[in-house]
């Protein structure tokens, strides 16, 4: 015969428990997974990372499904140039993107002869490799590696195509209350520069910053039945990484 207190007790264990992870994940930290190579060299494909909800105040995409129980963002603290930040697209309000923060409110940000400007003044960049090769989908693309440097002394690694890279465009000028964000791989990116499908983001998109790696393992070594590899395929280098 069942035990209906055993029941009982289970069902509000796991409902505090449910409880307790949503807290946690909407308030403190929230575990994402790297699907694409848009953020290389600075993420993987396969890494795993946390991404702190608490860094920029909260809005209703902190929360699952974002349910609209907050009109606006509150406690909100202004992110800083630079930063690795997950948003939900302005297209669909929906799906998460993570890309580096570089244009503030007022900023004009402008491509030139495939050098990035921020209001008018060139963002300084030190070419650091010119043999490497990174992913671009599924295809290996071979690029120039730069370590580029901006305005609050923020530094990290670009790539940029050796033939045919991201060349000029119009002046982009980024809305009150909205930031502009690029890919590190620059040329194998959506982001900012595509107005129709990412564009200006609101503040109030904003989920979170990414903060460490904890774990990274290279999907085109195995598969997750192919057991036998997985000691291949995990990257051990990159556990605990700190994201720059």
């Amino acid at each position: 015969m069942i035990n209906k207190k055993f029941i009982v007790e289970n069902t509000k264990t796991l409902f505090y428990a449910l409880i307790i992870a949503i807290i946690i994940r909407s308030f403190l930290v929230q575990p994402f997974y790297i699907p694409s190579s848009s953020m290389e060299p600075t993420l993987l494909v396969g890494d795993r990372l946390f991404v702190t909800k608490y860094s920029y105040g909260f809005s209703k995409h902190s929360f699952p499904f974002s349910p609209p129980i907050l009109k606006k963002r509150i406690f909100f603290t202004e992110p800083k140039r630079g930063d690795v930040v997950v948003f939900k697209t302005p297209i669909d309000n929906r799906t998460d993107y993570i890309k580096r923060l570089i244009g503030l409110p007022g900023d004009k940000i402008q491509f030139i002869d495939e050098n990035l400007f921020l209001n008018n003044s060139e963002i300084l960049k030190s070419r650091i490799s010119k043999n490497d090769k990174i992913y671009c989908g599924s295809k290996t693309i071979e690029v120039f590696t730069f370590e580029e440097r901006l305005p609050n002394d923020k530094k990290f690694k670009t790539v940029y195509l050796k033939n045919s890279s991201f060349q000029s465009t119009d002046i982009f000028e980024v809305p009150k209350n909205h930031y502009f964000f690029l890919g590190d791989n620059r040329d194998c990116s959506k982001d900012s520069r595509y107005l129709s499908s990412v564009g200006y983001v609101h503040k109030d998109n904003l989920v979170g910053k990414a903060q460490f790696i904890f774990f990274s393992s290279d999907r085109s070594i195995g598969s997750f039945f192919a057991f036998w590899k997985w000691h291949k395929s995990i990257r051990y280098n990159r556990f605990f990484k700190k994201i720059i």
